[in-house]
Parts: structure tokens; C-alpha cells; sequence
């Protein structure tokens, strides 16, 4: 099977007041990939540094929207600039750009996700909630009459993931409901019951600064059971 090539590829990274990490992340990731940064309106000097990488491409919200409309508005400017490959990663180095070589080696797909296997810093808490959330999105997309369709997930909130063209065209398709980190579990449904390819690569991660709160819980709760009573496409 193909793999993608360098330039076949663009990294869009959503970025909200992360001046002390993305100079730094911008700089580990070019030399495997194109970047797109995607400054959610940050308040600090995080455009600044953007745009001191002439390499990079930069994206700048009036207002805040968080993770959901950064990533999509990155995937419109890959598909618009004839990318094949969107990969998304963290702004604030939990995500290890040098992983970047584990997405560009894997064969063609439509959604390849960062399962990590090895951790580093994150609360029990976090850990737990992980955990528990791909349990149950495995229950939500392998029913007992579907198990052979869909294999078992093994990372389904890792925001770490390669999206194929045609994996970004049906996310900007459909009228998205996530506002947060559910994000990465309904572009995951979508993806999976609409029967597209999907694949995984272990890769590394250092919790660090998060905007995970009670509120994002609550909507990832209320997105789960949206997927699980709707079951919508």
C-alpha cells in the first residue's frame, strides 16, 4: 500500500495561548510535514511566534471556538491547498513531533490514530476518564451485529491522528454537535460508521497544561449518548 509523501501532508495545530511551547513544536515538526497553526484567538503572543516561521501558515479566529471549529477550519485550508493527509497535534508538547515519522510511514487510510502507549504525568483521574471513554465508545460502535465491521478501539480520545482527504471532506460535510474534546470521539463515530478505513500507531505522551474541565466532561457524556441513541452518519 502507498504511503504518504512530506508534501502530501499537513499538520494543522490548534493553538490558544500557547507562547512558551509552539515556537518550539513548529520547529520540531517541520522537518516532517507542512504546519498549519490555527491561533484560536489567543491572548498572549502565540500569533507573534506563528508568524516568525515564514514556513508556517497561520489562521486567526476573532474569538475563541476551541478545539472543533480549529481543527475543521484547518482541514478546509488542507483540502483548499490539495493536501491528502491531515494530521492533528497539540500545541503545548504533549504530543512528541518526532511520533510524526510513525503517520507518515503507515500505509493509506482514512483515520490512523496515536493510541498512547507510553504515558508520562497524567492524573489518575484523567487516566480513568480515558479509559472508561474508549470502553464505552467500542460498546457505542461494535454492537453484538457489528462487531465485525468495526475493530476494537484501543485510544478513542487521543487527539493525535492522521485524517485521509476523504475523512476531512465528510467531517466538513456533516453539521458537527461537539463544542470541546468531543470532538475526537464524533469525528471518530462518523468516520467508523461510514465505513472508512481505520488504523493506529502507539506514540508517547506528556500530560501537561489542559483545558479539561467539569463543562467538557459534561459535553463528552452528552455526545456519547447522542452517538449511542441516534447512531446518526
Amino acid at each position: 500500500m502507498n504511503r504518504p509523501k512530506r508534501t502530501d501532508v499537513l499538520v494543522v495545530i490548534p493553538a490558544y495561548n500557547e507562547e512558551r511551547t509552539i515556537g518550539e513544536v513548529i520547529r520540531r515538526t517541520l522537518p516532517y510535514a507542512d504546519v498549519c497553526v490555527v491561533n484560536d484567538a489567543s491572548r498572549d503572543g502565540t500569533e507573534e511566534i506563528i508568524r516568525s516561521f515564514p514556513e508556517a501558515a497561520c489562521l486567526t479566529h476573532e474569538r475563541n471556538t476551541h478545539i472543533p471549529r480549529s481543527l475543521l477550519d484547518g482541514m478546509k485550508f488542507a483540502l483548499d491547498k490539495g493536501y491528502a493527509y491531515i494530521i492533528s497535534m497539540d500545541a503545548g508538547l504533549s504530543h512528541k513531533p518526532e511520533d510524526l515519522s510513525l503517520f507518515l510511514e503507515y500505509p493509506d487510510c482514512d483515520l490512523v490514530i496515536g493510541v498512547r502507549t507510553q504515558t508520562f504525568h497524567i492524573p489518575l483521574l484523567r487516566r480513568f476518564i480515558s479509559r472508561t471513554a474508549t470502553g464505552l465508545m467500542n460498546m457505542a460502535l461494535r454492537p453484538p451485529w457489528r462487531r465485525g465491521r468495526i475493530p476494537r478501539l484501543n485510544d478513542a480520545t487521543s487527539g493525535f491522528r492522521r485524517f485521509s482527504r476523504r475523512a476531512a471532506e465528510l467531517l466538513l460535510a456533516r453539521e458537527m454537535k461537539a463544542k470541546a474534546f468531543d470532538f475526537h470521539t464524533e469525528a471518530l463515530a462518523l468516520i467508523c460508521r461510514n465505513g472508512f478505513s481505520l488504523g493506529e500507531v502507539p506514540i508517547s505522551y506528556e500530560f501537561s497544561n489542559s483545558s479539561f474541565n467539569a463543562k467538557v466532561l459534561r459535553s463528552s457524556i452528552r455526545m456519547y449518548f447522542d452517538l449511542l441513541w441516534t447512531g446518526r452518519k
